[in-house]
């Protein structure tokens, strides 16, 4: 070890290591030894000659000031071409060159005159990064303030054609590194979220596009060159990659208390400077877009999404209309907006919701829940929504627990993600199974708190979810025998696996074992095998072979099998609504002067709507077809038909914060029932400007079928779908078109899934043959599929 290593490791300071503020202290020092002692070797060089025109400059770490111990040195001689010769240059080179390597210090050096930085910088994307950092050590300043506002000149004056260049350079550094935040062994340089992103963040600011986020996100670099010099010291060598074998004594000199929470520190601040290089690099292609020629004043282009939200330039934002300071639940809306039209939360609406929404109150209201369930069925979409909402602090609002599976390691070959991550994932891949299960909203809870237990000292983190779950259930408000059923799939999350892969799947006790598991119910069996398959495939590859996934599937068939015998009851999932409303005499009245009655009740940012009128055909699709024309989403509706009066109760929201008013709900109606169809020509135009979400890419198609054993007198038809502005007018128009009678429905919506059940009867009366309820099936899932 040479004299200039052991004095660089001497200002390291071990013993103050893990001291507040000895980072950026001790990389000032290291900072300023550098400057020094290449200073002095300019000198010795120099040898009392003055050589007008020539400068030593340095790019990279050691120009910013935030080298460590043990970083190489990045040097360009920089001259004038009237200056030197080429030759007297290169020997002048070589007397500052040969003591650095002699000296054991890594050295990266070029020789340029001005003209050729400009040219190296528009050749090569990365060089002209560097350059950007350009600073002077000795010799000529003016000669390296040329270069480097040359450089800076074209960077900025070339932006628009670079910037393509760079996000693409962006995008497949991160592809080939990895997610620093989810990485065991990561590399503190080169992965996403690591210190070439901060590089990144200060060339698109030099470029005049935009500005980077400062605070949070100049802590977290701290943070990271903090755990890269320790790296430094604990090896002896200029690493970049954090191995196993140093993590613990990594840990110990930054004086965390072992190396999960070492790793849990450098995962959460890996994740700020990769949101934030990923939302800088989105808002300077949005800003080069507002740089083209416009006639008139630039006004934000704005897009309605509902709620109170806004479209704008790719991400969604709060409008003036949105109610912070009275509506808690504006949060959860505009996650699920953002993420249904798979943008991001803009980073100062995620401020604005952090620090000016109310907290929801204890337990929630069920609007709240149903957008929680909502928000996590969004698929794809839902990874940058929630990391926004994470990194803002909203999600450990909502569920505080979150906080300690925070960025949390996972030490296994098999999991790819640190614990929270799983957690996301997991849902997006359940996302994609809800046709699979009779109440998808449970599985969403289930997906999101089934590794909730993997905390700092749990010995079975299935149990210790099971509690904590229990705990986030009933501070949402979950009804009991929901609430049973989310911790009792929390509890037992492994054992459909653990028994098809270590047991015999055809042992009556494996059955028994499994049975008891899912508490002899065939919902809830359907409810672990999504989970199960979720939970693996989101873990990666390992943990979902095909192997697996043929084992698991053969267990689940043989026990359900089993179960379906012992209770076929259990198959009937919507008893059919018999029951009337008690109708006041108003209500007899206005119906009998051929007038529908409706009322309207708000409770919790929900409204109920009772719809009195004389049945007809088409009033289902019709009254469907106009609260979706007045901007309203149908929640959960019970339709019944007595004595030739429809009863019905709908139970919907207001995406645009309207209280649907009773009077206009029953003017349109009577235009309707009269043949003028211009009140649901609204609907079409809002058809057209919904957003859709993207889904997980892997949902089947809609499954509608039959329930033979639910009613002696009628044909039911069990609806499952991806629900959508005009759904349930669709399929009642379909319902109409093949002359059958809607006589009652009970309508439900779960996680942005319908599950609707259907008592249809020939308009005589009766049920369906089955050659017409086969084709009643086909032309419904026809209909639901249909863009």
């Amino acid at each position: 070890m040479t004299d200039v290593t052991t004095r660089r490791l001497d200002l390291a300071g071990t013993r103050s290591f893990a001291t507040p503020g000895a980072g950026p202290t001790r990389r000032r020092a290291l900072a300023e030894f550098g400057f020094g002692w290449l200073q002095e070797l300019w000198r010795e060089a120099c040898a009392g000659r003055r050589h007008e025109g020539v400068a030593l400059a340095a790019v990279g770490s050691l120009a910013r000031g935030d080298g460590g111990p043990l970083s190489d040195y990045d040097l360009v001689l920089v001259h004038h071409p009237r200056g030197l010769s080429g030759k007297e240059v290169g020997a002048f080179a070589d007397k500052l060159w040969y003591p650095i390597w002699d000296a054991g210090v890594r050295l990266d050096h070029s020789v340029r005159t001005v003209a050729d930085c400009r040219a190296v910088a528009s050749d090569d994307l990365t060089a002209a990064v560097g350059l950007l950092d350009l600073t002077h050590v000795a010799g000529d300043a003016d000669v390296v303030n040329a270069a480097r506002s040359t450089v800076a000149h074209d960077w900025r004056a070339n932006a628009r054609t670079r910037l393509g260049e760079m996000q693409e350079s962006v995008v497949q550094r991160h592809a080939r590194q990895g997610d620093l935040a989810h990485l065991i062994e990561p590399d503190l340089k080169e992965a996403h979220g690591g210190l070439r992103d901060m590089s990144v963040l200060r060339a698109l600011t030099a470029a005049w596009l935009t500005d980077r986020p400062h605070g949070d996100v100049d802590d977290a670099y701290e943070r990271i060159l903090d755990v890269r010099d320790a790296i430094h010291v604990v090896t002896g060598r200029g690493r970049d990659r954090l191995t196993r074998d140093d993590q613990d004594a990594c840990a110990a000199l930054l004086g965390h208390r072992d190396a999960d929470d070492l790793l849990t520190e450098l995962s959460t601040s890996a994740r700020a400077i990769a949101y934030a290089v990923d939302g800088t690099l989105r808002r300077s292609v949005q800003s080069q877009r507002a740089r083209t020629l416009r006639v008139g004043p630039r006004r934000p282009q704005l897009a309605p999404l509902g709620y109170g939200l806004y479209r704008h330039d790719g991400e969604a934002v709060l409008g003036p209309s949105a109610d912070l300071s009275s509506d808690p639940v504006v949060p959860l809306r505009a996650a699920v907006v953002a993420a249904r039209g798979g943008m991001p939360l803009s980073p100062a609406t995620l401020s604005n919701l952090a620090a000016n929404a109310p907290a929801l109150s204890e337990p929630w209201p069920e609007v709240a829940r149903n957008l929680f369930a909502d928000l996590l069925a969004t698929g794809p979409g839902l990874v940058t929504v929630w990391e926004g909402l994470d990194l803002a602090g909203v999600v450990e609002r909502w569920i505080p627990e979150w906080r300690a599976v925070r960025s949390r390691p996972q030490r296994n070959a098999v999991h790819r993600h640190t614990v929270d991550r799983h957690l996301v994932e997991t849902v997006v891949a359940a996302s994609g199974m809800v046709r699979d299960v009779a109440r998808p909203d449970l599985l969403m809870l289930a997906a999101a708190l089934h590794d909730i237990g993997k905390v700092a000292d749990s010995r079975d983190h299935s149990a210790t979810g099971a509690q904590l779950a229990d705990t986030v259930l009933q501070r949402m408000g979950v009804p009991d025998a929901d609430r049973h059923t989310v911790v009792r799939l929390v509890r037992q999350h492994l054992t459909l696996v653990d028994l098809a892969t270590r047991r015999d799947p055809e042992d009556p006790a494996t059955i028994a074992a499994l049975s008891e598991a899912v508490d002899g119910s065939v919902a809830t069996l359907d409810l672990l095998r999504a989970l199960t398959e979720a939970d693996a495939s989101a873990a990666g590859p390992k943990a979902w072979s095909d192997w697996r996934a043929s084992l698991v599937q053969r267990l689940y068939e043989t026990c359900r099998a089993a179960l379906t015998a012992q209770t076929p009851e259990e198959r009937a999932l919507a008893v059919e609504p018999t029951d009337a409303l008690a109708l006041s005499a108003d209500a007899l009245e206005r119906v009998a002067t051929g007038d529908a009655y409706v009322t309207v009740t708000s409770l919790g940012g929900a409204h109920r709507l009772d719809v009195v009128d004389r049945d007809r055909a088409g009033l289902f699709a019709d009254t469907a077809g106009l609260l979706a024309a007045h901007g309203f989403v149908v929640r959960s509706a019970i339709v019944r038909t007595l004595d030739g009066l429809a009863v019905n109760e709908w139970w919907v929201d207001s995406p645009g914060g309207e209280t649907p008013l009773p009077e206009a709900i029953a003017r349109d109606l009577r235009r309707v029932a009269a043949g003028d169809r211009a009140p649901l020509g609204r609907l079409q135009r809002r058809r057209t400007a919904a957003v859709r979400s993207p889904g997980s890419g892997s949902v089947d198609s809609t499954r509608a079928m039959v329930i033979t054993s639910a009613s002696d007198t009628a044909t039911v038809i069990e609806v499952r779908a991806t629900d959508r502005p005009g759904l349930l007018q669709d399929i009642g128009i379909t319902l109409a078109r093949a002359s059958l009678s809607v006589r009652s429905a009970h309508i439900a919506t779960y996680a942005g899934q319908t599950l609707d059940t259907f008592y249809v009867t020939e308009f005589g009366g009766g049920q369906l043959a089955p050659a017409r309820a086969a084709q009643a099936v086909a032309m419904i899932i026809d209909t639901c599929d249909a863009d």
